[in-house]
């Protein structure tokens, strides 16, 4: 294969992942959006495995179809509602990788400089461009991969924490240790430092020593950081791993990668800004701080919960001529967006107006009520971002809140004490009737107290949301 056969491949590729990319932002396209990745990535996989400086390719090619096997084979038995954790463990492997392919770069670097002229004319591959670089490409060289292991490093472990989290696997509340963020402050001090010698040729110890104090800043910061910014983490950690996979590509001399990692990061971090406008926080303060940590004394919540049976809920169905449900993580949890889909379809064929708001850090994953809904076949029509609905909840008659808590709490707008004061909220207790259908009277995953379930138009649902949904369904044909 000719380099202009693979650039041409490479180019190629470039375009299917930026029309990917754009198809996702629109449900209809999406499908059509996946396909052009997949095609785009199997394009570029083949492209490098038979490219001019690739060699072993029976490794190469068993690697990746054992690979190829895993990755199926676990997507497979992944629920819909695991994919935040999913996506979450994806993303530390790319952090993985950027450290494996910078700490070998080094020692294919050292290899290379150790041979003789005579030898180093016989190279291949990566090893023939090292031969070739000069002192000047070589010191950007270094710094490529020490921003490649550094980024990679702490996606990796930052990743992982946030895999923990997002599975229940380790406490949803921000955990710092005593010094809170000076530890992070002075651990990326010395990842600088041992940075800079390395770039004076102290060794390769530098980096592996880069490799585990970055680790302990990804572990640190995202364990630092509470469960109701999990949304605004996730697309951090694909930022991440974006950076970290361009810093690669340029040590590597691989335009694809770098083109690839650029895209991926830059839409990440797009897409962390969008979330935090969403919450009405700066970025900054989400990686520095996050919800449930401190703050001022909240607000005393004043009345009590109050409880309603499946046959109250039904009643005040029957009557209502306009119902918009609020989807959240509980939903997801009980798996029951099938339940929703069809008792959407029951109300609809009814002549009542159905309609779901969407809040845009509902879940634990941007986009995660979409998926879940879409995966029920609820129409797209009827899906509404928070912006296009949050003004007729005065004009609904039945406002639903599936296992949502922070998204639709007023102490956003009612106690500057709040530590989600200021962030924009679905606005339901403004509807005529609230039913929250909830497991208990517990405050959430992020453990901040919800006025709306003390409201006087707000019924409690209590159990279950499947098996709660699934006997509203048994009265409503």
């Amino acid at each position: 294969m000719t380099f202009g056969v693979l650039t041409a491949a490479y180019i190629a590729a470039s375009v299917l992942f930026i029309l990917s990319l754009g198809g996702l932002s629109n449900q209809e396209k999406a499908k059509r959006a996946v396909w052009y990745g997949i095609v785009g990535m199997a394009v570029a996989v083949l492209m490098t495995v038979f490219s001019p400086d690739s060699g072993n390719h029976a490794w190469l090619i068993g690697a990746i179809a054992v690979g190829a096997f895993i990755g199926q084979y676990v997507a497979g038995r992944v629920q819909m509602t695991e994919m935040p954790q999913l996506v979450a463990a994806l993303h530390s492997f790319v952090g993985l990788a950027a450290v494996f392919i910078g700490l070998n770069a080094e020692l294919e670097l050292q290899s290379v400089l150790a041979m003789d002229e005579s030898v180093r004319d016989a190279l291949k591959g990566f090893a023939k461009k090292l031969a070739h670089k000069t002192e000047v490409e070589i010191s950007i060289l270094k710094v490529e991969v020490f921003l490649g292991i550094f980024i990679g490093a702490v996606t990796f472990t930052g990743s992982v924490v946030a895999f923990g989290k997002l599975a229940g696997k380790i406490d949803g509340k921000p955990i710092k240790l005593p010094g809170g963020h000076v530890w992070n402050a002075a651990s990326l001090l010395i990842s600088i430092i041992l940075g800079i010698m390395y770039c004076n040729d102290f060794g390769i110890w530098t980096m592996v020593l880069v490799t585990i104090i970055a680790g302990f800043i990804g572990w640190h910061l995202i364990m630092g950081i509470g469960g109701a910014d999990m949304p605004v983490v996730v697309s951090m950690l694909n930022s991440y791993s974006g950076w970290a996979a361009a810093a690669i590509g340029f040590t590597l001399g691989n335009d694809l990668l770098i083109v690839t990692g650029a895209l991926v990061g830059s839409s990440g971090a797009i897409l962390s800004y969008i979330m935090c406008k969403a919450m009405n926080r700066h970025f900054v303060s989400v990686i520095l701080g996050g919800f449930g940590g401190d703050g001022g004394p909240a607000m005393e919540v004043e009345g009590e919960m109050i409880a309603i049976d499946a046959d109250g809920v039904v009643s005040a169905l029957e009557d209502a001529d306009s119902i918009i449900i609020i989807p959240g993580y509980g939903m997801a949890v009980a798996q029951a967006q099938q339940s929703v889909s069809e008792l959407t379809k029951r109300l609809r064929a009814q002549g009542k107006e159905v309609r779901f708001a969407i809040h845009p850090v509902a879940g634990r994953l941007p986009g995660h009520m979409n998926v879940l809904l879409a995966e029920a076949k609820v129409p797209y029509d009827i899906v509404m971002e928070m912006d296009e609905i949050n003004d007729d909840f005065p004009e609904t008659d039945v406002a639903i809140v599936i296992g949502s808590n922070d998204i639709v709490n007023p102490a956003a707008q009612e106690d500057p004490n709040s530590p989600i004061a200021g962030m924009p909220v679905l606005e339901c207790w403004k509807a005529k009737q609230v039913f929250v259908s909830k497991r208990g009277q517990g405050t959430g995953y992020s453990g901040i107290e919800n006025p709306l379930f003390y409201k006087e138009n707000t019924r409690m649902f209590y159990g279950d949301a499947k098996a709660s949904l699934d006997t509203l369904l048994q009265s409503i044909k």
